[in-house]
């Protein structure tokens, strides 16, 4: 798994690459959580991740929940086959993608 953030006018733009599985979830929610307080708004492009499992959207959760707590904004901007299939498995696209 790779995690590219790139910071534009207080926007985190995370790009996930490969697998967010439970191997690699330490490593991904300290990505995340580092950012959560240098950006007002997070913006994730998921659309190069090739295997999501429940702790990959626990892990979604964790980042939604965490920056609507500090009235920051979370978009998913574009999401490969896999993290819809997971979101629509769960009934969450609508959680996190609007209806």
């Amino acid at each position: 798994m790779t995690v590219n953030t790139e910071k534009v006018d207080g926007t985190c733009r995370i790009r996930i690459e490969g697998d967010m599985t439970i191997f690699n979830a330490a490593d991904l929610k300290k990505d995340l959580l580092d950012n959560l307080h240098e950006c007002s708004d997070f913006e994730m492009d998921m659309s190069q991740v090739n295997e999501i499992d429940t702790t990959g959207l626990q892990l979604l959760i964790l980042a939604k929940r965490e920056t609507a707590a500090l009235n920051k904004s979370f978009r998913i901007m574009s999401y490969s086959p896999a993290t819809m299939y997971v979101l629509e498995l769960f009934n969450m696209k609508d959680y996190f993608l609007g209806p």
